[in-house]
């Protein structure tokens, strides 16, 4: 059983490395007994969200309430033929990530199916369901039962999460507004987006990026560096979505080359050991 466990957990590593180069190079910062775990995190919520983006020659509501079901089967039978959600109910069960935080973050995925223009209301529940939850998933591994440092660290998790998930929205004005007529944020207008449009949402996104970071420095020793990777990666992200005019953001992906994500990681290797 444990090398069909090491290979599933592998299977997740892949999908995490051609999916996410910054996320990845992250992970390869934390010491070794988190890895595997963040990675089965990742490439589950990785599989949810392809299937509500890119399966659409299939019918994705019908995938994605086969995959949910698949995942609660998997948590409860503590086995999964499918290496992606064994390698998750592995770390579910291990680590005790509440079933409500999985039920939220599959709700946001289906939610992409049939919401277009997101109200107040819907971005809240969208939001913290596609992005926080899988900070506090995160933070449940690195807290390793530590229940009094997980709830002192839950609402600056809770913020970093947020915080790149709308450097994401920004980031993918064109593939979500222009290719799938998607609109996250609410009582934004992407075809008459203003500069001050654009400067409230960055300083909404600075107070979550500041909040996160009061939590970085108090992460156990093991994870601090590799989330603080992932924190410089999305900084500079959004540093250079903020030079952006804003007639220009939806016209393609804003992205940071390899080469700054590697030195990004010497700086942060080099000035955030800890």
């Amino acid at each position: 059983m444990d090398l069909y466990d090491e290979a599933c957990f592998e299977c997740s590593k892949l999908i995490t490395t051609k999916y996410s180069t910054s996320f990845s190079k992250g992970i390869k910062a934390f010491k070794k007994q988190f890895r595997y775990p963040v990675y089965a995190i990742y490439g589950f919520v990785r599989y949810a969200d392809e299937i509500v983006d890119t399966f659409h020659d299939h019918d994705n509501a019908a995938l994605i309430h086969d995959f949910k079901q698949d995942t609660f089967k998997a948590i409860d039978q503590k086995i999964s033929l499918n290496p992606v959600l064994h390698s998750f109910q592995l770390v579910v069960n291990q680590y005790g990530i509440e079933k409500q935080l999985i039920e939220e973050f599959l709700r946001s995925m289906e939610m992409d199916l049939d919401h277009k223009v997101y109200t107040n209301a819907d971005y809240e529940t969208y939001i913290y369901g596609s992005a926080g939850v899988i900070g506090l998933m995160c933070l449940q591994v690195f807290c390793q039962g530590d229940k009094e440092l997980y709830n002192r660290l839950e609402p600056m998790a809770l913020s970093l999460g947020l915080a790149f998930q709308k450097i994401n929205f920004l980031r993918d004005i064109k593939a979500d507004y222009v290719d799938r007529g998607r609109t996250y944020f609410p009582g934004i207008d992407f075809k008459n987006f203003t500069q001050q449009d654009k400067e409230a949402i960055e300083a909404d996104i600075k107070k979550d990026f500041d909040k996160g970071l009061e939590g970085i420095v108090l992460l156990p020793q093991g994870v601090r560096l590799g989330v603080y990777t992932a924190y410089s990666y999305y900084l500079q992200l959004f540093k250079k979505i903020q030079r952006t005019p804003v007639n220009e953001i939806a016209d393609h992906r804003i992205r940071i080359s390899n080469t700054h994500k590697a030195a990004l990681y010497l700086q942060a290797l080099v000035k955030h050991s800890f």
